[in-house]
């Protein structure tokens, strides 16, 4: 897909044989903003923990890790989840990341729409679920884009430094909208 600023961006299924640029890509954008649920190196699995997620995730039918590259250069991971619990196996969970440097360019759309093309091309999955930092604005403008709808508001779900910041929560309808 060609970015707004012209460069080429690759998505594809994470390898194992990407676990540990993953976790070095995660590891560093953890400190670049507030807004995911960790900190500068505060991802906490280890290299054997992450390739073995990896093949779990790639062996399921209804979840997927998803790498966005420019290049060799991983800028951007993303995940979707759905459980297996029968009565809850209709919705799934996404989370997204982006390298700083790369904002602004259209990697978190591309990225977003391959989620729920995946979750689509799943035949189970409904419901795309996420939740995003309020004052994460270009996320939340984002998602609506997309179609997400705010169902609700977590109040003080990050402590940060001692403050808190809220969390907004968005679902996405598969059957009702199309990006």
């Amino acid at each position: 897909m060609l970015l707004k600023n012209g460069l080429d961006l690759t998505v594809a299924k994470a390898e194992k044989r990407d676990a540990v640029r993953i976790l070095d890509y995660l590891n560093l954008v953890g400190g670049e903003s507030d807004n995911l649920l960790f900190g500068r190196n505060g991802f906490p699995l280890d290299v054997a923990s992450e390739e073995q997620f990896i093949e779990t995730v790639n062996a399921s039918v209804a979840s997927a890790l998803l790498v966005g590259r420019i290049g060799e250069e991983i800028v951007s991971v993303a995940s979707i989840q759905s459980p297996r619990r029968e009565r809850i196996a209709h919705q799934a969970d996404v989370a997204l990341s982006v390298k700083k440097a790369h904002w602004g360019v259209g990697i978190g759309a591309a990225m977003m729409r391959a989620m729920i093309e995946f979750a689509r091309s799943t035949g189970t999955i409904e419901i795309v679920h996420l939740g995003v930092r309020s004052d994460n604005v270009r996320a939340i403008e984002l998602y609506k884009r997309l179609g997400f709808e705010q169902i609700g508001l977590y109040r003080k779900f990050f402590k940060i430094d001692g403050k808190y910041a809220d969390e907004i929560l968005m679902n996405l309808y598969l059957e009702d909208r199309t990006p």
